[in-house]
């Protein structure tokens, strides 16, 4: 392990995952206000408390020691027996705060990817061209720049492929640029089975990277939005990606705080050295979009564990009671903190990105 890879990776750690765990605290925060559900403490960083910062509508605005984000304390988080607290509110004020910090984390992510396809992203250009294919008859050529399919922007290799072997043998259109002129193409990808895998795929092109490319602002909204899709999407598809062996078990691993920085470092690295942003935005977005994901699975101390409950109570009429839901949170924390501590050892031993 090397010093310029620790700098990177802390680099990182501050850079991406501290706003971004504090944009999903601020959602938690705005959700509760908005709901009239008491506040007692939002803090910046984790505790200890270093200092209280002010106080304002009964709520203390502190900064903290470990620099990781920020929390929100609402009053009576576990008890409804507090007047003006999270557990004594409306089913649907508690479910409205507790998804408001996932929330949070998709509109931080779809501004972040408009952002970085206004400041510019790298382009997908045709690098070559196979015999007989069917880019060859649609007069596609080597050096093309492919900017849509069928509408959509292409952000990055896997929206073309994905687009192109869904609509196998049916035409697709592509906006590309060529010498400074966008025109449109159309080409049917061809089935599996027409054409050897080994070698080429269902359009038969190699695709490289291009110079980068600005958006304007209002075409970029689509490619945010579609990059939503595209990464909620590969979320849900990912056990069945790696039962039918699409992807490895390494490349599905879960990582800690350790992995996540040391992808978040090699972003920022690649993106000081570069010159540009869009590495270390698309990244953040990506890390944010899986945050907010993650947080709404339905496992015990998670804001997904906790909407669980809330559906419980609504589907049997009456609540789980307070006690037992707590202890059910205790223990799944417990076991999230022993998780957490076995995935920052791997990301050690085995890290995410290879050591220089």
């Amino acid at each position: 392990m090397t010093i310029p890879n620790v700098i990177w990776w802390i680099g990182g750690f501050l850079i991406v995952l501290t706003p971004i765990v504090l944009i999903h605290e601020l959602g938690h925060f705005w959700a509760a206000k908005l709901s009239k559900i008491r506040v007692d403490e939002f803090g910046f960083g984790l505790p200890p408390r270093a200092l209280k910062l002010f106080e304002r509508n009964g709520t203390i605005f502190s900064l903290n020691w470990i620099p990781l984000g920020g929390f929100v304390r609402p009053a009576g988080e576990d008890d409804p027996n507090v007047p003006g607290g999270l557990a004594g509110a409306s089913k649907r004020a508690r479910l409205f705060v507790l998804a408001a910090g996932s929330g949070a984390n998709f509109i931080f992510a779809i501004f972040l990817f408009w952002l970085a396809l206004v400041l510019g992203s790298p382009a997908i250009q045709v690098s070559d061209i196979n015999p007989g294919s069917p880019a060859e008859s649609a007069g596609l050529q080597a050096g093309d720049i492919v900017l849509e399919v069928d509408g959509r922007i292409v952000i990055n290799p896997n929206s073309l492929i994905n687009t192109v072997y869904d609509r196998a043998g049916s035409p697709i259109e592509l906006l590309i640029l060529r010498e400074g002129m966008e025109q449109l193409v159309e080409v049917t990808p061809r089935r599996v089975g027409e054409y050897d895998s080994a070698t080429e795929g269902p359009l038969g092109i190699g695709l490289g990277a291009g110079p980068r490319i600005s958006r304007n602002p209002i075409e970029a909204i689509g490619g945010s939005l579609g990059f939503m899709w595209e990464y909620i999407s590969l979320y849900g598809r990912l056990p069945s990606m790696l039962i039918n062996g699409e992807i490895t078990a390494q490349e599905a691993r879960p990582v800690s705080i350790v992995g996540i920085s040391q992808i978040a470092g090699e972003a920022a690295e690649t993106s000081a050295s570069s010159g540009n942003l869009y590495p270390i935005l698309s990244i953040t977005a990506f890390i944010s979009v899986a945050l907010g994901l993650t947080n709404l699975l339905p496992i015990p101390a998670l804001d997904g564990g906790r909407i669980l409950f809330v559906l419980i109570e609504a589907v049997r009429g009456r609540r789980i009671e307070p006690e037992r839901e707590g202890m059910v949170h205790v223990i799944g924390m417990l076991v999230l903190l022993a998780l957490m501590a076995v995935l920052i050892v791997q990301d050690i031993i085995n890290p995410i990105v290879p050591i220089q």
